[in-house]
């Protein structure tokens, strides 16, 4: 629901009194009337005859975001000349029970994405504990899981990263493993990758970090930066890991990413300050995803980036670190706000991006604060669709009033996954 500037100032109209260029607030629940939000400037004479059915004996409407007056009350009001259609036979309701239709897909669909990382985040426990003992196993979990992703990621053109929500039950470790797999083959993809590489990516990906089992929590938790010492002893992890990997029977083209993914073209990264050319491609790729996730998911969550700062630091501040071919193809993946952006709209609606629009980056999908929706079932709004309204500007979480803060749930940290589709599928 819109939030006027200055509520205390609206005022209301009988609906004969509506016109062109008012903006006004319907007063009802929205599954109760046709229109994607509940506030909006009117476009249309259709528009004020279809708000002029809704049985309203009053119009709240906001005088200064309107281009114009009510019109003056009739001296004696006058009935429709012909009653309006049934609902069900009305073509603007029957777009709004189409709209409804594809939100609950997409509710139904991003719940089986969380289902499936949940799955994957257990397979994933499964492969660290076995990594040492059972280590031709371990290898074999991993390339089962991989396919399992690379599967579906392949099977269709179209593909969109969805937001996830706050992970329970003990998994958190591994989500940052899933996170690099997840966006590094998803890069690749887009980058036209033979599927045989995008499988390559994913097993690097997944394995990048192992090499971090032996390095004491206290290092790795350190909240405040390391010293030379310390530092030091985290570099080693891409040593160990390639050590581990070893063990496990991997490719040496995944052994190439496990001890690349901390290097920059630039020179810059570790362990080996390689540059340009000497870097493999797909060590490249995974290195972009890792920093970008690490940005958004550091250990001191009071440090972390949203999704739209990290990805504006890597793009205005760092860009020289990484693959210019990766970099852009990673920018229009993620969307100039990627999931987990919160946003306010030009309408006066805040809302947290959960899926992006890659032949669109300024035109994301939103999930939509709106109190007259159960929170259960939250509008989504693709602002493709909605021509009128475009983001105005992004928000920390702690910006937001608690009650929006609540609806939205604006995760800690972000997790992501994918679907795909053979067409376009949000609302």
């Amino acid at each position: 629901m819109s939030t006027p500037a200055n509520p205390s100032k609206d005022r209301q109209v009988a609906p004969s009194q509506l016109c062109v260029g008012m903006f006004v607030h319907l007063d009802l629940p929205w599954t109760d009337h046709p229109f994607t939000f509940s506030s909006f400037k009117i476009k249309s004479l259709e528009q004020v005859a279809t708000i002029q059915t809704l049985g309203l004996s009053r119009v709240r409407f906001s005088p200064e975001r309107s281009d114009t007056e009510p019109l003056e009350l009739p001296a004696v009001e006058t009935a429709l000349a012909e009653s309006p259609p049934p609902r069900e036979q009305d073509p603007v309701y029957q777009n709004k029970r189409e709209r409804l239709e594809r939100i609950a897909a997409h509710h139904t669909k991003a719940a089986a994405c969380e289902r499936a990382m949940m799955s994957n985040a257990r397979a994933l426990k499964s492969i660290n504990q076995n990594m040492f003992a059972r280590p031709e196993a371990a290898h074999q979990e991993a390339l089962q899981l991989v396919d399992g992703i690379a599967n579906s990621m392949l099977v269709d053109a179209d593909m969109a990263i969805e937001l996830m929500a706050d992970k329970i039950g003990g998994e958190d470790a591994y989500f940052h493993a899933l996170n690099v797999t997840i966006m590094a083959m998803m890069l690749a993809k887009e980058m036209k990758a033979p599927a045989a590489a995008v499988r390559l990516i994913g097993l690097g990906a997944l394995l990048h970090d192992i090499g971090k089992v032996d390095i004491p929590d206290r290092i790795l938790r350190k909240g405040a930066p390391w010293t030379l010492a310390e530092f030091g002893v985290v570099q080693l992890h891409c040593a160990k890991g390639v050590a581990i990997a070893q063990k496990m029977g991997v490719s040496q083209e995944a052994l190439r990413i496990i001890e690349q993914h901390h290097e920059h073209v630039d020179g810059s990264g570790y362990p080996m300050k390689l540059v340009g050319a000497q870097l493999n491609l797909l060590s490249k790729i995974v290195a972009l995803a890792n920093t970008y996730d690490n940005l958004c998911n550091p250990v001191d969550l009071q440090r972390a980036l949203t999704p739209h700062e990290a990805l504006s630091t890597m793009y205005g501040q760092r860009r020289g670190q990484f693959d210019a071919a990766a970099m852009t193809t990673f920018v229009r993946c993620v969307g100039i706000y990627p999931p987990g952006t919160i946003v306010a709209l030009s309408n006066g609606t805040l809302g947290m991006v959960v899926t992006v629009n890659s032949s669109r980056p300024l035109k994301p999908t939103v999930l939509v604060y709106d109190p007259a929706v159960p929170k259960e079932v939250a509008m989504v709004v693709d602002l493709e669709q909605e021509p009128d309204v475009t983001v105005t500007k992004t928000l920390r979480p702690q910006q937001l009033p608690q009650p929006v803060y609540d609806y939205l749930s604006p995760r800690k940290r972000m997790t992501y996954y994918f679907h795909t589709d053979a067409g376009k599928s949000m609302p």
